[in-house]
């Protein structure tokens, strides 16, 4: 994933006030030198939530701490710092994952409801692949949602990737066939597929992505190579239920975070990496084409909770 800029700095400063909000909370408990206890236990159980790490994801660390200091002595700051540090980084230990790019092309659907970023990610993405040296070809399968051709179109043109589009509510799977011919024709490297979030008729959404996919994977056996899903960091367990449909119907391979540029709280990548079992592949962390980046647990972890 070389063709992505540096992610540190970016993710350090997207997750500032995540970190300023744990920084606060950790330093108001534990900055008298109070003794470990029940009490003090579930009031960090409570601030961790508060940072959107998830219920299960903060009772699992306070066990943790429980079991790791011992009962009845001060802690401090720093040392439950330390140890949070650690545990996330365990905790994520499986969330990165690089994008899958194998077969010519590869296919990549990207989906999601309107709303959470998904053209826009679609051309950043397909931006940064162009940057590497890849070819790209854009299909505008969503063609339901007002501009979303147009959009997708002037992505095409910054990013120097040719689009397949079709009218104003044409069939997506018509606009898809037609994108893996051309895809195929020019030997291109990658299809990134841009495809509806809502429909504007009686037909369900879920019917018509699996029927987009069947499309694809009848034409390129093997495809698509990635199915992945626009999620809002900020959206919170709403998001964490979109997520949830979307995976039992189409198969997700991964998630594409968004948004995650101060407007949300760091801690619920955890929670939704912890709460749906799948990769987390890239991170929207700025509007920028090069605040596209990949996911690094690691460098997540010490944006959030710096090392000293």
């Amino acid at each position: 994933m070389s063709f992505f800029g540096a992610f540190a700095d970016r993710v350090r400063e997207g997750l500032r006030r995540s970190r300023q909000l744990l920084d606060t909370g950790l330093d108001a408990l534990l900055s008298v030198g109070r003794p470990l206890d029940d009490a003090l236990l579930e009031e960090l159980e409570e601030m961790l939530v508060a940072a959107d790490l998830g219920a299960a994801t903060a009772s699992a660390f306070a066990e943790r701490l429980r079991e790791e200091a011992p009962r009845g002595r001060a802690v401090t700051a720093a040392e439950v710092r330390a140890l949070l540090r650690r545990f996330l980084e365990e905790t994520l230990a499986g969330a990165a994952a690089p994008l899958n790019l194998d077969g010519k092309p590869a296919v990549i659907l990207m989906l999601g409801v309107n709303g959470a970023g998904k053209t826009t990610t679609t051309g950043k993405l397909a931006a940064a692949l162009v940057a590497s040296g890849q070819s790209v070809i854009l299909a505008a399968a969503d063609t339901f949602r007002a501009a979303a051709i147009e959009q997708l179109e002037e992505w095409g043109r910054r990013a120097k990737a040719e689009v397949v589009r079709q009218g104003a509510g044409a069939d997506p799977a018509a606009v898809v066939f037609d994108a893996v011919k051309a895809a195929t024709a020019r030997q291109a490297d990658v299809l990134l597929v841009d495809t509806a979030g809502r429909l504007h008729t009686k037909s369900n959404l879920m019917d018509e992505l699996v029927k987009l996919r069947r499309v694809v994977s009848r034409q390129l056996p093997g495809a698509p190579q990635e199915c992945l899903m626009v999620l809002e960091a900020p959206t919170g367990q709403n998001g964490l239920a979109q997520a949830r449909v979307f995976h039992e119907a189409v198969g997700l391979t991964g998630l594409v975070l968004t948004k995650l540029d101060g407007t949300a709280k760091g801690g619920i990548v955890i929670r939704i990496h912890q709460e749906l079992g799948l990769p987390i592949k890239l991170v929207g962390v700025g509007e920028r084409v090069e605040d596209l980046q990949p996911f690094d647990a690691k460098v997540f972890v010490s944006g959030l909770l710096p090392e000293p």
